[in-house]
Order: structure tokens, then C-alpha cells, then sequence
């Protein structure tokens, strides 16, 4: 019991909660931005309205996402000192300048420019109302560049040394810090997986939107020239997050692959402890699925692919992989104590790490799926083609039509998958930070004496509880307001008696 409610234990509780619930808006806040401002690109060289009617819809989507994300990435700074003081003494040379730098450049970006965006529509010319967008695109991609960077260097620490006097990390190649192998990779990798949670959320809604106009029309309701431009908007965003979905999907596999390869370099027990690998093996397998003993240190059942660990280790099949028993002994010998001192949680690593890979592929999988199925112009018989402004109908062959369950099954399963890179990020995330345990600085610092030394249960578990129940009420706030704008669509000028256009109805999100 004392060590459940152990400060340390509490604190990490604390900040695990935190983080993941931050990092729910990362990825959506960088990829909406980017799709909001490719959409508005598109109006502005081809003059079409949907797309403009398009960048507004997930404009507003992309506004509230950002607000709320900003907000709860404050705790996460605050939490530096007030839980982890010793850890921020240790690492704040080298913290300074990347934070810095993401407050300096990426935020002034993002604060500056979003402005811009917002009281600019109609003011400012298309052209350099459309650059604003991408200036604060491009500062969400620094942001998260620069928290990476810092992220990074507790993975594999680089261009400092320690100052004998102070005890303190001291910076010495801010440069190194900034182009390190781990950061380039993590960027890749968490760029990759933003836009294909943005894809999936884009995907999610057009569904939802389509699929309702289908059964409104199956019914036999009439469309309207507003009903008619809204389905317009939905399908050019279904194809562009179907588009999405693959693309990033891919590069999200691809990434995975290049950050896969060095950890096995860099943080060798992450990897081992990911795939439950207990003995050095060569070849090494690639454990699908493993049931084991965890006190006796071995897998009972094991489903296995030979030699495939070997190759995403060391591109070959035959090369040995150090196991976690080798790996925890060598570390015991180096740093002292116990070699299961070493030894990170190997249930949360191991099936944190199938949950990151089996969710964020999903909706890759159905995003292939659905670009195969909503196809369009020479791939269909003339008879299935439909127009911009009526719901794509879902073709198996040129010439055969899904019937009418699996056309059904086909547009929720584009409706439930909204979520499933988001499950697999915060899954990624709880296996970076859970694998490199006991390491708070990976050959450092550990994360026992990271914690604050004045810091008592109570006050942790005191702050846990109100971030807990404020991180609550703003996850009821952001679903609701996010559920309410995305339900509502896009909103449409629809032309009065004199022939101007004016908005569809009130009480919409303007700006």
C-alpha cells in the first residue's frame, strides 16, 4: 500500500494522465491545420466553392481542437516543477533552449497568424489570408518539433556533459540536440501518425454526414440546393481523408520501421520488452501474440514469425537480438543494483506496442478499402457514376453495387474507425514513456530520483484529483462542441429573393 501511494507513484500517475490526454489534441491540431490549409489552397487556385465552404467547416473543427490543446499543455510545464523539481534541475540547460525556441518561433507563429485567419476572412486578400493558414500550420509542425527534440534527448541523450560541481546536464551542441538520429525519426514518425489520426477524424465525420443524406434520400426526401453543396463538401473531404488514411499510413509503417531499428541501437530493452523477448536469440522471431510467466521469466504460449525481429533489427533474418535477462544484466553491472532493476513493466510494453500497431492500422486498412470503394470516372460503368453533390455509391467491381447491408456496414465502419489512431497514439506514446523505464534520462537519471524531494502523497494525490476532474469537464466541453459543429456541417449561403447569398441558419460557429 505504501508504495501504491508512494509520491513517485502518484506522480508518474499524474503525469501519465495528463500527458495522454494532451497528446489527444496534438496530432488532430497538427493535421487540421495542414487540411485546412490545403482546402483553402484548392479554393484559391480553382475558385470552387466547396472548397471554401470545406476550409471554413474544418477550420472551426481545427479552432476548437487548438484551444482546448493549448490550455491542457500548460499543466504539462507546470507539473515540471511541482512534481519533478529534481528532474527539471537536472535537465534544464538543455530544456531551456528547445522550449524556448518552441515559444519564440512556433507559438508566435501559431498566436500570431491564427488571428489573422480568423478576423481576416473577407479583409485581408485570398492570398495572403491562405499564407496565414500555413504559417500557423507550420507552427504546430515546429511546436511539436521542438517538444520532440526535448522528448528525444531523454531517449538518447546527446551534445551535453555533466557538470561535476552542480550534478547538473550542461549544454554543449544545441545543434546536435535539434538533428540528433532519435529526433529525426520521432518527427517522421509522429508526423506521420498526426495526419493519419486526421485523415481517420476527417474520414469519420464525411461518413457520418454521407451516410445520413443516403438514408434521407433513400426515404424519399427531396435534396435542396443547400442539401446538395453540403454532400458536395463531404465527399471532397471524404476523398481527401481516404487519401490521407493511406498515405500517412504508409509513411506512419515506414516511420515505425526506421524508429524500430534504432531503439534495437539505442534503447535495446524498449525493443526486447516489446516483444517479450526474455533470451538473446538468432535468429529472433517476431512475437504475434505471447503468454508467459512474468515472475519466472519466460512465455508459456507463443505464436512466432521466425527470423522477422532479426530484420527489423539488423535488415537481415539471421542476426542475433539481444533478450532482456542479457540486456538487465548488463545494465545491472553498469549502473549497479539488481538486473530486475532494469526491467520496465513487459505487460504494458508488450501489448502497448500491438495496440499502437493494430489500431493505427485500421484505419489505414479501411481508408484503402474506401478509396477502392468510392472510386469514380473510368474505374465505374457509367451507370454507377454519380455527381459531385450525390452520395458516392459503393462499388465492389466497374459494374456491381455493394447491396444495401454491406453498403450500410461499409459507412459505419468509416463512422467507428474516427477514433482508432487516436487509441493508437496515446498507446505509442504510454509505450515510449513505459519502455524506457527505470529511466526518466535514459543512462542518466532515474526516475526514482526525478520526484520532487519535498513533495508529499497527499499534495500529489490532491493535484491529481483536480487535474483529473478539470481534464473531465474539458473533455465534455470539447466532444460536445466538437459533436455540435461537426453534426451541423458545413455552413452553406444559400441565395435570398434578391439574389445575394446569406448564411444558412444561426447560431453556427462564425469567425
Amino acid at each position: 500500500m505504501q508504495l501504491a501511494l508512494a509520491p513517485e507513484t502518484m506522480a508518474r500517475w499524474q503525469f501519465g494522465i495528463t500527458t495522454v490526454y494532451h497528446f489527444l489534441f496534438v496530432p488532430l491540431t497538427i493535421s487540421l491545420a495542414a487540411i485546412t490549409a490545403g482546402l483553402e489552397t484548392a479554393w484559391v487556385r480553382t475558385g470552387k466553392e466547396k472548397y471554401r465552404h470545406a476550409t471554413k467547416f474544418w477550420g472551426k473543427l481545427f479552432l476548437i481542437n487548438i484551444a482546448l490543446g493549448v490550455v491542457t499543455g500548460i499543466v504539462q510545464e507546470f507539473q515540471f516543477g511541482m512534481n519533478w523539481s529534481d528532474y527539471s534541475k537536472f535537465v534544464g540547460d538543455i530544456f531551456g533552449a528547445p522550449l524556448a525556441f518552441e515559444a519564440l518561433i512556433a507559438f508566435f507563429l501559431e498566436s500570431t497568424f491564427i488571428g489573422l485567419w480568423i478576423f481576416g476572412w473577407d479583409k485581408l486578400p485570398k492570398k495572403v489570408h491562405c499564407a496565414c493558414i500555413w504559417l500557423v500550420s507550420l507552427g504546430t509542425i515546429l511546436s511539436s518539433y521542438f517538444i520532440l527534440a526535448a522528448n528525444s534527448w531523454m531517449q538518447h541523450p546527446v551534445g551535453y556533459h555533466l557538470d561535476k560541481a552542480t550534478g547538473k546536464a550542461q549544454l554543449d551542441d544545441m545543434w546536435a540536440v535539434l538533428t540528433q538520429q532519435t529526433l529525426l525519426v520521432n518527427a517522421w514518425h509522429t508526423l506521420s501518425s498526426s495526419f493519419l489520426t486526421g485523415g481517420a477524424f476527417v474520414v469519420g465525420i464525411a461518413s457520418y454526414h454521407l451516410w445520413r443524406t443516403k438514408r434521407a434520400r433513400t426515404s424519399g426526401a427531396a435534396p435542396g440546393p443547400v442539401q446538395g453543396k453540403q454532400t458536395a463538401v463531404m465527399r471532397t473531404s471524404l476523398r481527401l481523408g481516404l487519401t490521407l488514411a493511406v498515405v500517412a499510413g504508409a509513411a506512419t509503417a515506414l516511420s515505425g520501421d526506421s524508429l524500430g531499428k534504432v531503439m534495437f541501437k539505442q534503447q535495446p530493452m524498449k525493443m526486447a520488452a516489446a516483444e517479450a523477448l526474455w533470451d538473446t536469440r538468432a535468429p529472433a522471431p517476431f512475437s504475434v501474440f505471447a503468454v508467459g510467466d512474468l515472475d519466472e521469466s519466460r512465455n508459456d504460449v507463443a505464436i512466432e514469425v521466425p527470423g522477422v525481429l532479426s530484420f527489423l533489427a539488423h535488415d537481415n533474418f539471421t542476426d542475433p537480438v539481444p533478450g532482456i535477462k542479457d540486456i538487465a544484466a548488463k545494465e545491472a553491472a553498469r549502473y549497479g543494483g539488481e538486473p530486475k532493476d532494469y526491467i520496465p513493466s513487459i505487460f504494458m510494453t508488450f501489448w502497448a506496442f500491438r495496440l499502437m500497431i493494430g489500431f493505427g492500422m485500421v484505419s489505414c486498412v479501411a481508408g484503402a478499402a474506401g478509396l477502392w470503394l468510392t472510386r469514380k470516372k473510368r474505374w465505374l460503368a457509367a451507370d454507377l457514376r454519380t455527381g459531385d453533390e450525390e452520395v458516392p455509391r459503393l462499388a465492389l467491381t466497374k459494374r456491381r453495387e455493394l447491396g444495401a447491408l454491406p453498403t450500410k456496414l461499409f459507412w459505419r465502419i468509416g463512422i467507428l474507425t474516427m477514433g482508432c489512431p487516436l487509441v493508437a497514439d496515446a498507446f505509442g506514446w504510454i509505450f515510449t514513456e513505459m519502455g524506457r523505464q527505470p529511466w526518466v534520462v535514459n543512462g542518466l537519471m532515474k526516475t526514482r530520483d526525478a520526484v520532487s524531494p519535498s513533495v508529499s502523497t497527499a499534495s500529489v494525490i490532491t493535484s491529481l484529483t483536480v487535474f483529473t476532474l478539470l481534464y473531465a469537464a474539458l473533455a465534455v466541453v470539447e466532444v460536445r462542441l466538437m459533436a455540435r459543429y461537426a453534426k451541423a456541417g458545413p455552413q452553406i449561403e444559400e441565395p435570398d429573393a434578391q439574389g445575394s447569398e446569406v448564411p444558412q441558419a444561426a447560431g453556427h460557429f462564425t469567425y
